[in-house]
């Protein structure tokens, strides 16, 4: 048997001499000469009986008794050896090799075949065999064009290496690399882990209001629109905490949500301005309770990721088998700093800070310092997962004060690898208490702290009526994604991160489309 003339997996050269333009116009140009031999380029359907990977899974036992297959899937190598072809084949499961041989499959699907373009979709018929280099292979018997591709694809080596314009590309990126694809169907699986594991313990999956009129939930600046049916400002949510809430109000023990969340913030390798997280919330139960649910939950989602309870991130192996560990705000400071802020007063927290380099001067009271010299000093530090409890009343608004001290509350956030993952608490439901929180809250917005939460009358209401004790939990996903998939940007777990607009002066394929199609029309002045 010939074998191809270069390593499986290369791509073939696709003119990279040539202009974009120049490129797609060769391309489409193929298109008419097709559509004048009645052959289309985009057909309706294809009936497949195998995806690649079964196919690869029952590949011996399917050439044994030299079973027809019906496949498709994507061009991405393409070599002549004189009248027979090699080529690579990509659909979501696998890749594998097909060869055409003219005696075979005739000179009208030969001559066509010499036409396709790296990127075209065809549908394949043949059975399985393994060449001489020991390649498991299709011979095709008939073949259909299913799609034409106009743009070229990437080249590996030379063409979509730059990550932002991955990012920007990702439909090309998910063409170009199998481990890119491979990393978002992981996400899939993490997500239906954790949902399967509350499942298993009780709790009830709902939806909350996106668009409110009122955000809360969280410290975070909103994204504002206006709603013109009933003339006022809505926002998209930032948390569904207190949509959650009133559900737990209502009745209900155990209630999460799977959530879309947005905040008019920055973007960097840890936040997306839209994100996922999972929000639960528990009755008759605080937040150690809580965390107990959460370590288990963890514990067993890696487990049925990665068959381990180790894995690796970056450097470090982290190991969620021991007992997380357990250590106050202040404790894992006076650990770190040897400063103990415990009984200072403002001022003094802010002049032990100064000594330390940690800057205070736009802080506004004692628990904000003290979180600001926690975050300097001892977040980087935290690699195996660590619960950091007991955060200061000013920052944690819809949290029960601590049961031994008043200046603290019943909260806290796991960290691992030096990310949080997730922030728990003891919920407030002391209706009075609330209003008070949220006055202070309101103090802080006229002060120009513009992550404050404003007064949600109904929310204090919806208190009014009684909660119960309540736990209750917000876990980002995508950072949970990222740690399992050992991704360090927030942007490579995403499918579309946001990203800035470009200003490289590059011309849209639009307007390439419409002068190779000569239409003066489109795309219309000052595109």
């Amino acid at each position: 048997m010939t074998k191809p003339d270069k390593k499986p997996g290369e791509n073939q050269p696709d003119q990279p001499q040539l202009p974009l333009a120049e490129l797609m116009k060769i391309r489409y140009e193929k298109i008419k000469e097709l559509n004048e031999r009645k052959i289309s380029s985009y057909p309706y359907r294809y009936e497949r009986t195998h995806v690649i990977r079964q196919a690869l899974d029952n590949f011996d036992e399917y050439a044994e008794k030299e079973t027809v297959l019906r496949v498709a899937g994507r061009i991405m190598l393409k070599r002549k050896m004189g009248k027979s072809f090699f080529a690579h084949i990509q659909d979501s499961s696998d890749k594998i090799q097909i060869y055409l041989k003219f005696d075979v499959v005739g000179k009208e699907q030969f001559d066509l075949f010499n036409t396709l373009d790296l990127g075209d979709i065809i549908g394949c018929e043949g059975s399985l065999f393994v060449t001489k280099t020991g390649e498991r292979t299709l011979r095709v018997t008939t073949f259909e064009l299913l799609t034409k591709a106009l743009h070229p694809l990437p080249d590996k080596h030379s063409g979509l290496t730059d990550k932002e314009q991955r990012y920007r590309r990702r439909y090309a990126d998910l063409i170009a690399n199998p481990e890119v694809r491979e990393t978002f169907v992981r996400r899939t699986r993490i997500i239906k882990a954790v949902r399967d594991f509350l499942d298993n313990e009780g709790f009830l999956e709902v939806e909350t209001p996106i668009l409110q009129p009122i955000y809360g939930g969280g410290n975070a600046r909103p994204f504002k629109t206006h709603y013109m049916r009933l003339d006022r400002d809505m926002y998209l949510r930032i948390a569904d905490e207190l949509y959650l809430k009133r559900l737990i109000i209502g009745g209900y023990d155990k209630v999460w949500e799977y959530c879309k969340d947005f905040r008019n913030e920055g973007m960097d390798r840890l936040h997306n301005p839209e994100f996922s997280m999972i929000e639960l919330y528990w009755a008759y139960a605080d937040y150690k309770d809580m965390a107990a649910l959460l370590e288990k939950m963890m514990r067993e989602v890696v487990h049925k990721i990665h068959g381990t309870y180790k894995i690796t991130y970056g450097e470090n192996e982290i190991d969620f088998e021991p007992p997380f560990k357990w250590i106050t705000m202040l404790g894992s400071v006076k650990e770190q700093t040897g400063i103990d802020f415990s009984e200072m007063s403002y001022e003094q927290a802010r002049k032990a800070a100064a000594e330390i380099e940690v800057d205070s001067e736009d802080l506004i009271n004692w628990g904000k310092v003290v979180a600001a010299v926690w975050e300097a000093k001892v977040e980087p530090t935290l690699v195996q997962p660590t619960f950091i409890v007991d955060f200061p009343v000013e920052i944690s608004p819809l949290a029960k004060k601590h049961r031994e001290n008043p200046r603290l509350t019943e909260r806290f956030e796991l960290f691992v690898a030096g990310h949080e993952l997730g922030n728990a608490f003891s919920e407030l439901n002391d209706p009075v208490d609330q209003l008070q929180r949220f006055m202070q809250q309101g103090k802080a917005l006229e002060a120009g702290d513009e992550e404050a939460q404003p007064l949600d009358d109904d929310f204090v209401t919806a208190l009014s009526y009684g909660m119960p004790p309540t736990a209750g939990l917000g876990l980002g996903i995508d950072r949970l994604v990222m740690l399992l998939t050992n991704q360090h940007s927030i942007r490579d777990v995403l499918f579309f991160p946001a990203m800035k607009e470009l200003g490289d002066g590059s011309v849209p394929v639009s307007q390439i489309l419409s002068k190779i199609i000569g239409d003066k029309e489109f795309p219309p002045d000052g595109y």
